[in-house]
């Protein structure tokens, strides 16, 4: 069973490096939200952040993270990243 955290708050996300240089080199904001597939993380020019958003400093960038998926965020790493392979 999942649950979220009772103690939740901003400071207890991290971000890692790779996702640091990542956002820098996309010179963008993003959003961590709900997909079918889980949490994801998006540009905002794609899924704008709400004003019920998390803010979280990621360099010079903020990630807004959907209040349903904070509790339940501890990282956020390249795996929220959607990346598609092409034949």
């Amino acid at each position: 069973m999942i649950r979220p955290r009772r103690d939740f708050s901003s400071e207890k996300i991290t971000v890692s490096d790779d996702v640091i240089t990542y956002i820098e080199k996309k010179h963008s904001d993003f959003r961590v939200s709900t997909s079918c597939g889980g949490p994801i993380l998006m540009p905002v020019s794609m899924k704008p952040p709400k004003n019920t958003d998390v803010q979280i400093r990621a360099g010079s960038h903020r990630i807004y993270v959907s209040m349903y998926q904070a509790p339940y965020i501890d990282t956020i790493d390249m795996t929220l990243i959607p990346f598609y392979e092409h034949d």
